[in-house]
């Protein structure tokens, strides 16, 4: 069975692959924030964290307490090497497509 995967969980792990080993949720949702127009709340972050690493797609671990979050643990995240391969497909596949527009773009001349 082929796992989908959708467009905002593409940006979850290509976010996880920017922020490296600083990637845990509030993170995560801030650097998508920074760099895109998307806003996700942390609940529906956390919902496609859970999927990713369902699939297999994403490991995770607990850090240690701090006192700054009042003696809880944050969660960190980082992406597996099937991670990274369906980012790299994924990758892959637009880039073709992309080439095919221009080139047929490019073929068109316009009208007189």
């Amino acid at each position: 069975m082929k796992n989908y995967l959708g467009e905002f969980e593409e940006l979850i792990l290509l976010t996880i692959g920017v922020l490296g080993e600083e990637a845990y949720g509030v993170s995560i949702k801030d650097e998508m924030k920074l760099r895109t127009t998307k806003k996700p709340s942390i609940g529906a972050l956390h919902t496609g964290l859970q999927r990713l690493e369902t699939k297999g797609y994403i490991e995770s671990w607990e850090g240690g307490a701090t006192s700054e979050r009042g003696g809880r643990k944050k969660r960190y995240y980082r992406l597996t090497n099937l991670g990274m391969e369906t980012l790299k497909k994924a990758h892959e596949l637009r880039n073709e497509m992309f080439d095919v527009i221009t080139k047929l773009a490019w073929n068109e001349q316009p009208s007189k």
